[in-house]
This record gives structure tokens, C-alpha cells and sequence, in this order.
């Protein structure tokens, strides 16, 4: 898995030489989800170490513990006397149909309102259920979907190759890169102890996997500022994935605030984005004009569906993507569930996020060494047939509890209260990771560099 997931960046397969995976275990899934854990950290922090080596000509050698990226997965911050709010809403999660199952995102307040104008209902989870018992699940979604909400029917993984948009997905690679004429670096060179110092990275993401990858980056040195539209809030992952970074609110609506954000994009090296395609396009910055505010921009984008096929505009989260691609049907039958079963982590969105922090440190190494820009897309569905395709086979022995050696000693006073981290899951030699802010909330900083 290693291995493809670096040729499919483009990597040379003899910079795997540099690596070592250590630890044993995997957490229990019908899938690899360890093996994918503990594959996507390595291929980001092997971009690190090419871009050593072709700028400053030292190629570090680099260790990913598989346990603690399999923590990583899940959660890395522990805090001491707060606690996370709820990843999900009172509402979101798997309903029974009349013909099967199908799962409701509910957690933005808009997500909530489309499926509660589709249902004609407006209470708890019993009232709700009693409402999907009369939908046929492929009607629910269409219709959750034409209201502006989210939602998945449950397919298994051979509806799913079957289906327009899992044929169109299977033609698209796992990572989607092109190059884009001349960009300059200008002064910048890597230093090997922060190897991504003074590189900006301008981060229009939100769950998962977006921020994932800005977080991986900031702890690499990067200056990473989020920019969020003033009603959006997702604080069950938020403190959580901030770490490292500044967040500021624009609304791209205002012409004051347009005037902020091209300046802010082009002071920028890097933009990366995971609104719906064509979201920005919409408020007027397509591929063209982001490209004339910031001539030697980076330009990094996912999606949840892929980008092509009948749902390649569509909106999604990890959760909805496993319903849709089979993945939680293959965990119910592996389990003997009678309910679907998802992975045990968000993967989809981890890997995938640190997929595109690979793709964007492979893109700075480019720019800097052959003088050429990047545009590059991935997908989460990409990702789930990365996964798909290789099937638990075996018991695998369980991972080891986490303990208290996990833990960074090191207290980060977030916005909410003191909290500890769990020890990064990679160690470059002479590269270590480690973030120059604590967690905080969206809206916490201004839209600036300064």
C-alpha cells in the first residue's frame, strides 16, 4: 500500500529506502485501516524528505510509528478538565428505510433543516426514524439531496463499481496532477531542522481532510491561515485540527471582505480548497482568476465524490462516502451486524488529508526545483477504493491501549482549557514536528499574515 500510494504521487520508489514503519497491531476493521494510517503519514513525511534532498541535498531518514498514526485517526488532543463537544448532531447517523439503510449528515444547521423540510418532522432520532420507515432509501437521499442536505444510501461495494459514478471514479487516478507553466519560489529555501518555514498556506477546508493536511503541514513550519465564512462552526473536530494555525472569517459576498482575500491569496504559496466543486467558481474565483491574483500559487483541491460522473458535484463527508461505496455494508457482514458498520476512524478523510499534504510538499519541491506551478485534485471516493480493494483477509492482532508514554509532555493551552497531544506519529531525523500555536477557535485571528 506504501508503495502505490507513493508512485501514485509521482515518488520514486527508491526513496522508500529511507523509511521504517515500526510497531504492531491494527485497530479492528473489515479493511487495512492501520496499514492505510500508517501508509498515508509515511508518503507525506517522504515529501519532506525529497524536498531535502533536492534543495539542501540532505535526505533524512524518517520512522512512522503504525500505532500512534492509527491514534492519530481517530484523535490527537486530550483535554484535561473541558471536554470536545459531540462530533455529531442530535440527529445525524444510520435509519432504516423501507428497502434498506441510509444515512443523514445533519450536523451543519442548514444540513438539519433540509432533512427535517424533507421529512416533515422536527424532533429526535425516534421521530425521525419513524419518518425514513416510509421512504424507499434511494427516493430519501435524491430528495435530501435536491433540498440542499446530505445523505447516502447504503450500497455494497459491487452496486457501487456498478453505478455510473463508481465507473467514472474508477477511470480518475488517486491523485490528479498537472502542472502549469513557469512559477518562481522566490527566496525561499527549505531549512532542514523546519523544512516548510516561510511557506503560506492559505486554507479554505473543513472536515476532515483539509485541515488534516494543513495541520500536518504546520507542523512542518508552514504559516497556515483558515478562512472561514462567518456561520460556519464545526466544534466537535475544531480543536482538534487547528492546532498549529491561525483562523480568521470572510465573507466573500462583501466586497470589503473579497478586497481582504485577494489580498490575502496573493501573498500566498499555496492555496488549498475543498468546497464543493465549483463553489468558488460561483463567488468568481475559478482556476484562471485565482491563478492572475497569485501567479505562482500552489492550487490544491479535494472533493467527497470524485470529479467526473453524475455525483461529482455533490456534497459529502467521510461518513456518507463509506455508506455510498460499500464500505459500511462489507463492515456489517464482516461484523455480523445488524446495522451498518463504519470504519474506526474517519480514514477516508485522514488519509486523504495527508495525501494532499504529500501532493503539496511534492508541488513546493517542483516549484522550487524546475520552476514550474501545480494544480492538483483528489477525492475521498478516490481514497474508499483505495481501501476497498484490499479487504481484511485475517485476524490482525489488536493494537496495544494507548498509555500515558503516548502523550506529549508538553501542556498546549488551547482556547478551551489545557489539553496534551499525542506524540507525533513520524520522527524525521533532525526535522521534529511540532506546531507553533495551540489549538483555537474559527474566527480567532484576522484575515493577514501579519
Amino acid at each position: 500500500m506504501l508503495k502505490e500510494l507513493w508512485l501514485a504521487l509521482g515518488g520514486d520508489d527508491a526513496d522508500l529506502g529511507k523509511l521504517t514503519i515500526s510497531g504492531s497491531g491494527a485497530l479492528e476493521s473489515a479493511f487495512p485501516v492501520t496499514d492505510l494510517a500508517a501508509s498515508s503519514v509515511a508518503v507525506a513525511a517522504l515529501s519532506i524528505s525529497e524536498l531535502l534532498e533536492h534543495t539542501i541535498r540532505i535526505a533524512p531518514e524518517i520512522n512512522v510509528d503504525r500505532r500512534l498514526a492509527s491514534f492519530w485517526f481517530q484523535s490527537s488532543i486530550r483535554p484535561m478538565n473541558w471536554a470536545v463537544p459531540a462530533p455529531w448532531d442530535a440527529i445525524a447517523g444510520d435509519y432504516l428505510a423501507s428497502d434498506g439503510w441510509i444515512r443523514l449528515h445533519t450536523n451543519a444547521p442548514h444540513h438539519r433543516k433540509a432533512v427535517e423540510k424533507v421529512l416533515g418532522v422536527n424532533g429526535g432520532k425516534e421521530i425521525v426514524a419513524e419518518a425514513v420507515e416510509r421512504w424507499t432509501k434511494q427516493d430519501l437521499e435524491m430528495a435530501v439531496v435536491a433540498a440542499g442536505g446530505c445523505a447516502a444510501e447504503m450500497r455494497t461495494i459491487d452496486e457501487w463499481k456498478q453505478h455510473p459514478q463508481g465507473i467514472a471514479l474508477a477511470m480518475e487516478k488517486l491523485v490528479d496532477i498537472s502542472e502549469v507553466g513557469r512559477c518562481s519560489a522566490g527566496n525561499w529555501i527549505p531549512k532542514a531542522e523546519r523544512p516548510l518555514a516561510g511557506i503560506k498556506v492559505l486554507d479554505l477546508t473543513r472536515v476532515l481532510a483539509g485541515p488534516v493536511a494543513t495541520r500536518f503541514l504546520a507542523g512542518y513550519g508552514a504559516e497556515v491561515l483558515r478562512v472561514d465564512p462567518p456561520d460556519w462552526d464545526e466544534p466537535g473536530v475544531v480543536p482538534d485540527v487547528t492546532l498549529g494555525k491561525k483562523c480568521a472569517r470572510l465573507d466573500l459576498r462583501k466586497l470589503e471582505d473579497r478586497t481582504t482575500f485577494e489580498v490575502v491569496l496573493s501573498q500566498a504559496d499555496v492555496i488549498l480548497h475543498g468546497y464543493r466543486p465549483g463553489a468558488l467558481d460561483g463567488l468568481g474565483y475559478d482556476a484562471d482568476t485565482r491563478r492572475n491574483i497569485a501567479p505562482n500559487i500552489i492550487d490544491v483541491t479535494l472533493c467527497a465524490y470524485g470529479w467526473t460522473g453524475p455525483l461529482a458535484a455533490r456534497r459529502g463527508f467521510d461518513s456518507l462516502v463509506q455508506m455510498s461505496t460499500g464500505i459500511a455494508d462489507a463492515g456489517m457482514k464482516w461484523k455480523g451486524s445488524a446495522k451498518p458498520v463504519p470504519l474506526p476512524a474517519q480514514a477516508l478523510d485522514h488519509s486523504t488529508g495527508y495525501l494532499l499534504a504529500a501532493t503539496t510538499i511534492r508541488a513546493l519541491t517542483a516549484r522550487l526545483v524546475r520552476g514550474v506551478g501545480t494544480n492538483a485534485r483528489l477525492s475521498l471516493a478516490r481514497t474508499a477504493n483505495e481501501l476497498i480493494s484490499r479487504q481484511s483477509e485475517a485476524e490482525v492482532l489488536a493494537l496495544n491501549p494507548e498509555n500515558a508514554e503516548d502523550l506529549s509532555p508538553t501542556i498546549e493551552e488551547t482556547t478551551w482549557g489545557k489539553a496534551r497531544r499525542l506524540k507525533p506519529p513520524v520522527r524525521i531525523e533532525g526535522a521534529p514536528m511540532y506546531w507553533d500555536f495551540p489549538a483555537c477557535n474559527l474566527g480567532s485571528s484576522l484575515p493577514s499574515w501579519q
